[in-house]
């Protein structure tokens, strides 16, 4: 199956190290591209994800699944310290709601 190049997740920062744009991937977070501009550095980021996909596909390796490709379920599960379960559990029943309205309403 053929991979879009636009599907990947791509992000753009400064380096102050570098003292250099360098180019990300998040589905392949072990590599990166440094260039003196953000376009040069998604250019070169985009160019060595194909390059990798390319090699991937050739020596038939599982290639990762884009993030924007991916169907979420709205569902995970987070462990936490049981008094912080007992704090959520008494400010949700002080406002009212669920722990999962509470808890869904802070990360938003």
């Amino acid at each position: 199956m053929p991979f879009n190049n636009d599907h990947w997740t791509y992000r753009i920062t400064w380096s102050q190290e570098d003292n250099e744009y360098v180019g990300l991937c998040a589905e392949f977070p072990s590599i990166s591209w440094l260039a003196k501009t953000q376009e040069e550095a998604l250019k070169g980021i985009q160019n060595i994800v194909s390059d990798i996909i390319y090699d991937m596909e050739k020596n038939k390796e599982k290639i990762p699944e884009p993030l924007a490709d991916k169907n979420y379920s709205g569902k995970f599960m987070v462990r936490v310290p049981p008094e912080i379960h007992r704090r959520l559990a008494i400010q949700s029943a002080e406002a009212g709601v669920s722990i999962n309205r509470l808890v869904n309403a802070r990360l938003a």
